[in-house]
Parts: structure tokens; sequence; C-alpha cells
């Protein structure tokens, strides 16, 4: 049985937080309570650049995040996927996702336990 997993590709993700408000939703997760959750990156000044600063935000999946399983077996896509402005996060079998990962670095490839 093959496994399903999410593939985030960290080097175009806007930061705009829309994965982390659906997940909520989707979830009806209580304040403080994320299944997906952006973490902030920065600012910080880059070394010999002048004056370029970095300031990032990075989502990343919590132990709450269950791929939307009811979604899914719904014929939906995960929430987080659905609403993700930058369609930085995509939602498949491992093996295939494992693929993508192999060909580009900045992803992560997220697989719940």
């Amino acid at each position: 049985m093959s496994r399903n997993g999410l593939l985030i590709d960290y080097e175009y993700c806007t930061g705009c937080h829309s994965c982390e408000v659906a997940c909520k939703k989707e979830l009806s997760l209580p304040n403080g309570k994320y299944g997906i959750k952006l973490a902030k990156n920065g600012p910080f000044k880059l070394k010999d650049t002048g004056d370029k600063w970095e300031l990032t935000y990075v989502p990343i999946p919590t132990q709450l995040c269950d791929l939307c399983g009811d979604r899914v077996a719904a014929g939906k896509k995960p929430s987080c996927v659905h609403h993700c402005q930058a369609s930085v996060i995509e939602y498949g079998p491992v093996e295939e996702l494992a693929v993508k990962l192999n060909n580009k670095g900045k992803q992560v490839l997220f697989v719940p336990e």
C-alpha cells in the first residue's frame, strides 16, 4: 500500500499563511494549535551583500496534520494544498513525490506517522 505525503517547495513559498489558515479552519483547531505552521526565519543581514536582508516564512506540518483524511476520502486535495496561493504544496504518493524531491533542492517531504 502506498503512503501519501506533502511535498513543499520552500524556494517559491511566499509565506502568505494561506495553508496555515486553511488547515486551522478545516480541522477546527483552537488558538495556539496548528496542523501546519509557518516558522519565521530572520530578519538578518546577508554577508557581503551590501544592504540585503533575508526574512522568510516556511510552512512546517505538525503532529496534528492528518493530510485532511476526510477531504481526501471525498476526492479532494488536502486543504493546505487546495488553498496554497503559490501552488508550492503538492499531495500524492511518497514514491512519486520523492522523485520530484530528488530533482530539486529547497524542498521537504512530509509523511505523517
